[in-house]
């Protein structure tokens, strides 16, 4: 059973998401301000956190700045309407998701139970054995059975979100795929105004596997197309 840990300084937004959660199957963890969750990663096992950008003492953006410094769980990041920067401030810092407020639960649900998958995928809660898988292209090698990634003979440590993205690119190698294809294909749901996050997905791994990320050997761009993983032999 999974561990998700809820932050936001609003108890009944707090509590109205734990009884959604827990009716998934998940177990819940609170906490209400960026201190709070902070403390709780020190001593709790979590393997994703829903945290709301505007709160007191440490808000979402210092505290994601601080988590990310030492964990790769899977983060989506809650925020106003209005609030937009933010968002794209929180996928920049390392965040993997965001969902507006006011959002509907069983959104918000599906999110978390997209990123849980992409997490499992991933290999950090999963115990699973299975014979090698190795994608190659050029010195990128990403073996997926021990979902080791490495760029040019150094290793490269990727988020969840990140991993699956390039997993999807490296395996279709040489063909081009549309924001909108990425998102479905990755995400596994419809595609609705992804252009931010995949953008903001796209250029993190591009800083960690490439040499000079202006002039890209792997992960290029089809302007006014896509994306798509260089065929090197």
């Amino acid at each position: 059973m999974y561990n998700i840990l809820i932050v936001d300084d609003d108890k009944e937004i707090v509590k109205a998401i734990e009884i959604y959660l827990k009716r998934e199957g998940y177990n819940v963890t609170k906490a209400y301000d960026g201190i709070q969750a902070l403390n709780l990663l020190k001593t709790e096992e979590i393997h994703l956190i829903i945290l709301d950008i505007m709160m007191p003492n440490k808000d979402g953006l210092e505290t994601l700045e601080e988590l990310r410094k030492t964990k790769s769980i899977p983060v989506i990041v809650t925020s106003a309407k209005s609030e937009d920067y933010d968002k794209i401030a929180g996928l920049e810092l390392g965040a993997d998701d965001y969902i507006t407020k006011p959002f509907n639960p069983l959104e918000l649900v599906a999110r978390v139970n997209a990123n849980i998958r992409r997490y499992v995928k991933l290999g950090n809660i999963n115990t699973e054995n299975s014979d090698d898988k190795i994608y190659k292209t050029g010195e990128l090698i990403i073996n997926d059975s021990t979902k080791k990634v490495v760029a040019d003979g150094k290793e490269i440590k990727l988020t969840a979100t990140e991993y699956n993205i390039l997993l999807f690119l490296l395996k279709n190698k040489g063909k081009v795929f549309s924001i909108t294809e990425i998102y479905e294909n990755v995400w596994n749901e419809n595609c609705i105004a992804a252009e931010n996050i995949i953008a903001v997905h796209i250029r993190h791994i591009r800083e960690k596997i490439e040499i000079n990320p202006k002039d890209p050997k792997y992960l290029k761009v089809m302007w006014g197309i896509g994306y798509k993983v260089e065929n090197i032999k």
